[in-house]
């Protein structure tokens, strides 16, 4: 059968080979196509602003600003919207344009910083310049695994941005590692080691993230979310993005409208600064791939501010607001207008919706970030020491649909009572609600927070380090079981290896991205390895 398109970008990717025909996440071959255009004049954008840097020539923040969010709208279940991927098609050869004509001599450039389209060509053109046009499958293995990260890194570096904290030498890196994934005389030798720095790069990004977030509202805090419902008609966000969430909690103020989060906005409840905001209600319902159905429960208006959207049902579309890079025909976006976003048309429509239907009740806790955990330090140390801790185990990272993620729900049980589970990210709804216990006072199951927070895992592993006077991360009693799902994972996993973690455990599979040959690779520089069965697993990674 032919061809219609071709993705294997996530982990729940057709086979574990590539999509070919329609999305598993429900991208549609147009869809795919004009991601792939999108992708291809980006990498033209990082050419040329390349260009402009190695020639003394100032750059503008808002061109870093477009390369990224570009990236965004293309990571797995974000933008469906074709006018919308179009637009920023067009817009980001406008800008090409721009940058050609600053710096004067375009012979240098490639292809794809010059290209122009027209619109009715766009179709034919994303044909020639997607995942296949790399013949070579070692050489397409690690273009993908580079682009997969810098996809990753844009999110975290967008999110920072948002809140008004730059780093050029990010958006340089970037840029510069978009115009290399054009060269074809790079070697495989060469692209390992650009995927390798991307890790480099992703810990810079993730530390700008780390302190965007707290520096704008504060360090999370341990706090006991409520999952239960109120009486009041309610507005749920989804995603990752906390500025969207404090312009929606500070316009539904005296409305009568109380704001749920949903999936990877969770941890949103640790942030002090949200605390203050009595209509910030609780969490409802579970991980992004279950929305269909407590989408539909919610009975009122849904905000998508990042990715994670799973297309609608026909039942509850019209209630479906897009914002950012998210996306989908048929549901109203919210554009952002001198910084700033409306969200009158949610709140309005909110008031006329019936209260949520409680789908359960009881707590989630979490808010064990970085500074949390080093303010307990001491005890840490000391339940290690006395061995009442013996290991503690990483399970961060994604949640999916797949049957085979439930293996995640029972290694969480299955682990003995002596370990504890460091958590980000949205896999922690396999077990964060089970009822694992403490050890003295400290939970078996510490969450830092959104995928975002990883970086908190990657502190306290390093701090852990110093206090107990190692030389190597690796000889910390640490572990790592780690769940993918999308790109923002592959940038946690890049950034993992930069800072010296070895042997940690990816699944449910490896990404069907890698190559046989550099997954060897990985394999034998980094011990990363799959899963297997949960006894299996428990006796190689703690020693039962």
């Amino acid at each position: 059968m032919e061809n219609k398109m071709f993705c294997f970008q996530c982990q729940e990717t057709a086979g574990c080979k590539g999509c070919t025909q329609i999305g598993v996440c429900g991208k549609k071959p147009g869809i795919a196509a004009l991601q792939d255009l999108l992708i291809y004049v980006t990498k033209g954008t990082g050419a040329a602003m390349t260009a402009l840097r190695a020639a003394g020539k100032s750059v503008d923040v808002s061109v870093n600003h477009l390369v990224s969010t570009n990236l965004f709208i293309t990571i797995t279940n974000a933008n469906f919207d074709p006018e919308a991927i179009t637009a920023a098609v067009k817009e980001t050869i406008r800008v090409n344009a721009e940058l050609v004509s600053e710096l004067g001599d375009a012979s240098g450039l490639p292809e794809a910083a010059l290209y122009a389209g027209p619109e009715s060509d766009f179709a034919a053109k994303a044909k020639t310049v997607g995942v296949l046009a790399t013949e070579n499958e070692d050489v397409r293995s690690l273009r993908e695994l580079e682009m997969y990260g810098l996809k990753g890194l844009a999110a975290y570096l967008h999110h920072a941005n948002v809140l008004g904290f730059e780093d050029d030498t990010i958006d340089a890196f970037m840029q510069s590692a978009l115009a290399a994934l054009l060269d074809d005389t790079k070697s495989g030798d060469e692209l390992t080691a650009l995927v390798l720095e991307t890790g480099n790069y992703g810990v810079k990004g993730m530390a700008l993230l780390d302190t965007a977030n707290t520096k704008t509202y504060g360090n999370p805090e341990v706090t006991a979310v409520d999952l239960g419902v109120r009486k009041n008609p309610g507005i749920l966000i989804s995603g990752h993005d906390l500025k969207d969430l404090q312009q929606l909690l500070e316009q539904t103020q005296g409305t009568g409208v109380d704001v749920y989060t949903h999936g990877e906005m969770l941890p949103a409840h640790y942030y002090p600064a949200f605390k203050k905001y009595e209509n910030f209600a609780g969490n409802y319902g579970n991980a992004w791939w279950k929305q269909k159905e407590e989408f539909e429960a919610f009975n009122g208006p849904v905000l998508l501010t990042t990715n994670c959207l799973v297309p609608p049902k026909d039942s509850y579309k019209d209630r479906v607001f897009t914002t950012g890079a998210v996306g989908f025909p048929g549901c109203p976006h919210i554009d952002e207008v001198d910084g700033k976003k409306d969200f009158t048309p949610i709140i309005e429509l909110a008031k006329k919706c019936a209260a949520p239907t409680e789908l359960e009740q009881g707590q989630i806790v979490g808010g064990f970030a970085h500074e949390q955990v080093f303010a307990v330090a001491d005890k840490v140390v000391e339940a290690v020491k006395s061995g009442a801790i013996r290991k503690f185990v990483v399970m961060a990272g994604c949640d999916g649909r797949m049957k085979s993620r439930s293996y995640y729900e029972e290694f969480a049980k299955a682990l003995p009572k002596d370990t504890v589970i460091l958590t980000a990210g949205c896999a922690k709804y396999k077990y964060i609600k089970l009822n694992l216990g403490d050890i003295g006072g400290i939970p078996r199951v510490l969450d830092a927070g959104q995928c975002n927070d990883s970086y908190s895992l990657a502190l306290i592993a390093l701090k852990l380090k110093e206090v107990f006077g190692l030389d190597d991360v690796n000889k910390l009693p640490v572990v790592y079981n780690i769940a993918w799902y999308e790109q923002k994972a592959v940038i946690v996993l890049l950034a993992l290896l930069a800072l010296g973690v070895k042997n940690i455990h990816l699944g449910p599979t490896l990404p069907a991205f890698l190559s046989p040959n550099v997954a060897k690779v990985l394999v034998d520089t980094f011990g990363i390895g799959t899963i297997s069965t949960v006894d299996e697993d428990i006796r190689t990674m703690i020693g039962e």
